[in-house]
């Protein structure tokens, strides 16, 4: 795992500066601490450079990034791990091709110039984002993974592209201005993002599963986007006829072939540890592949409603697995909740963002650098609350009324917690959702129902500016119809979380983000490309099998869980809200004291100062009920995320803090 970074000149005689390459390494140095490197060849028009987190190949002079390759008719930097890299490598060096490293790396620029990019992607396994030059052809080349596991960045200035692995890293740029965009400010606030965008004017994201191809064109960029790869669920009539024992053992199959390739690194592996079935089967899995005891790495909330470390001690014990349990206060959580926002350079609803950047810091602290994770999980099998809500309502023809009403009440049961979070509080329905979708699935109503205490909180400026948008209508917009045509009402919901939430919270502030702010790298094993394949296939009522979620992984994993976690239902993996306990709610007002005040919010403009003080008093009454006070403490988090996003990109100076970065690391050319 490492941090890339480039330039791309619309003409050749254009000159990149190469200290400007390496400020833009710099300012991500805790992506890659362990060396760094540029390339900047004269009339090309084209630099990168890159911040090196050792993993495979620790040979320094081996593994350094970007390569300048065949000639230097080839520049390539790369964030992320190549699985199986070895058997790819092994093939093409009986087919005569020398590699100069032993990197994961080095593969693609090898495969892309025997068979092309498009064949090169099919070939890929893992989380990736790359760029590859090609001065053969004029042509840039800026790849994502298929679920969006490794970020990307980009934008266009002043005749360039700037890219790189972060935000931050795109600002370092002297010529990127930063700029709040109004839409992405509105989005911050309801916490589900428009696919492809971010919270600033002008700078984009790579998507998933994209790949942009960018050329010269007499002085101008043609550029072109290209999907290399979806999450397909096949039609109800192309689904495979299959027993359930078969489904049962071919997640088992896949999912144990992707921990076995997770755990291939020249430095320890370690896993995370929850209550959950998804990071205990991927420890029961690494534990038997593995010769040794497994690190595994459990937070731990002091709040038992949120508490889970319980349970995973119970799977520790149960694997041999030597545990080491952080717990995390409300001080631990709200004074690095300002530096989490500087990592995630997005708004979080809920300090579960903080305490993962407090466990990745402590990994870090013993010396572990490399973790596998349950992420993903919930997504192939449907494990959501969310999911068998919408299962209840579309997705079960025939279902008894009572029987309906009767997991409908234990779901709500079950999950009071989340209520106006994971589930939602009220019913709502955006009608270009119901148009693309067939229904608003019930995963985005929590944060699409945030809309109208968004719209009061915006600045009255930007409430004019805003005042005929509809987040739902945007959203739509980027769903490919081609994959929800047909498809079953919970293939529906799944593939809409998985192009909303999952890339924008789960992999962004849940993952990657606040993993790599402390060098760590985390390793999604149920994001493996095949496993997902394969888990499209499985008929949705093996996912959901009567008030039962994820039971074809539960069944194939059922040797390996203790039973109270296999009979156990999902709980879903927060931490407390403020309002929950005193302190974390004192915490919190004392960094709205701090960083977003009356005076503050008037200045920067981008908030009403006089609604957030109401939503404050609605927060301290009694009368305000249980499912109102997790949503407006979701919303006081945007609140308060989108002013550390003002206070650290707009009003600080992110070239000079790169420039100045680069200089203390002694990072210069």
């Amino acid at each position: 795992m490492c941090g890339i970074a480039g330039i791309f000149a619309a003409r050749p005689e254009q000159e990149v500066d190469s200290q400007v390459l390496v400020n833009m390494a710099a300012i991500m140095h805790h992506r890659g601490p362990d060396n760094y490197g540029y390339c900047n060849p004269a009339g090309v028009g084209m630099g990168m450079s890159h911040a090196r987190l050792s993993i495979i190949d620790l040979n320094e002079n081996r593994g350094r990034q970007p390569f300048f390759l065949h000639g230097g008719q080839m520049i390539f930097a790369h964030n992320g791990e190549f699985y199986d890299y070895q058997r790819l490598r092994a093939e093409l060096t009986a087919e005569g091709e020398h590699f100069e490293t032993k990197s994961d790396s080095e593969i693609v620029p090898h495969l892309y110039l025997r068979l092309g990019m498009a064949e090169t992607l099919k070939h890929l396994r893992g989380e990736f984002a790359f760029a590859l030059f090609d001065e053969r052809q004029g042509c840039l080349y800026l790849v994502r993974d298929r679920f969006g596991i490794k970020p990307l960045y980009w934008t266009e200035v002043n005749g360039q592209i700037v890219f790189g692995s972060e935000v931050k890293t795109v600002l370092a740029h002297p010529e990127v201005k930063p700029e709040i965009d109004s839409q992405g400010l509105f989005h911050q606030l309801i916490q589900v993002m428009v696919p492809g965008t971010t919270a600033f004017k002008g700078i984009h994201q790579v998507e998933p599963g994209h790949m942009l191809k960018i050329q010269r064109r007499d002085g101008q960029f043609a550029i072109e986007t290209c999907k290399y790869w979806d999450m397909d669920f096949p039609t109800p009539e192309n689904r495979p006829r299959l027993d359930d024992e078969s489904y049962i053992q071919g997640v088992r199959r896949h999912l144990l072939e992707a921990v076995q390739l997770r755990l291939n690194a020249d430095v320890p592996v370690g896993c995370y540890l929850s209550g959950g079935i998804d990071s205990c089967s991927i420890l029961g899995l690494a534990s038997a592949v593995s010769q040794n005891p497994i690190r595994a790495f459990t937070i731990s909330f002091d709040n038992d409603e949120y508490d889970e470390a319980g349970i995973a001690t119970e799977m520790a014990r149960a694997t041999e697995a030597e545990q080491d349990i952080l717990k995390l206060n409300a001080d631990l959580l709200y004074d690095n909740f300002a530096r989490t926002i500087w990592h995630t350079e997005r708004t979080i609803y809920n300090t579960l963002a903080v305490a993962k950047l407090m466990m990745s810091q402590h990994v870090r602290h013993v010396d572990y650098k490399v973790v596998l994770t349950g992420e993903g999980s919930d997504e192939l099998f449907a494990g959501y609350p969310a999911f068998r809500k919408d299962m209840f309502l579309h997705g079960m023809e025939g279902l008894d009324k009572e029987q309906a009403e009767e997991w409908q009440r234990t779901l709500m049961e079950s999950n009071k917690l989340f209520q106006g979070a994971m589930l939602p509080k009220d019913e709502y329905v955006s009608d270009s959702i119901n148009a693309k979708v067939g229904f608003t699935p019930s995963c985005l109503q929590p944060w699409l129902g945030c809309s109208d205490l968004a719209r009061q909180l915006l600045h009255p400026a930007i409430r004019d500016e805003l005042s005929g948008y509809e987040p739902g209508a945007a959203i739509a917009e980027r769903l490919d119809d081609a994959y929800l045509q047909g498809r079953h009402p919970l293939d529906k919901a799944q593939y809409v979380w998985i192009k909303t939430m999952l890339e924008g919270q789960i992999l962004t502030w849940g993952g990657d983000r606040v993993d790599m702010a402390n060098s760590m790298e985390a390793r999604p094993a149920f994001l493996d490309h095949h496993l997902a394949e394969y888990a499209a296939t499985i008929p949705p009522e093996l996912r959901i099998r009567g008030s039962k979620e994820k039971y074809v992984l539960r069944e194939a994993m059922k040797g390996l869980l203790p039973s109270v976690l296999y009979e156990r239902q999902k709980f879903a993996f927060m931490a407390p809200p403020a309002h929950t306990d005193d302190k974390k709610w004192q915490k919190l007002k004392g960094l709205f004291v701090r960083y977003a005040s009356p005076a503050q919010l008037q200045e920067a403009g981008l908030i009403d100062a006089d609604f957030v003080q109401e939503l404050m008093s609605r927060q301290e009454s009694p009368a305000t009920d249980a499912a109102d006070k997790v949503q407006i403490d979701a919303v006081l988090n945007h609140v308060l995320g989108v002013m550390l996003l003002h206070h650290h990109f707009i009003q600080q100076d992110i070239s000079q803090l790169a420039y100045d970065r680069a200089q203390q690391l002694g990072w210069v050319v």
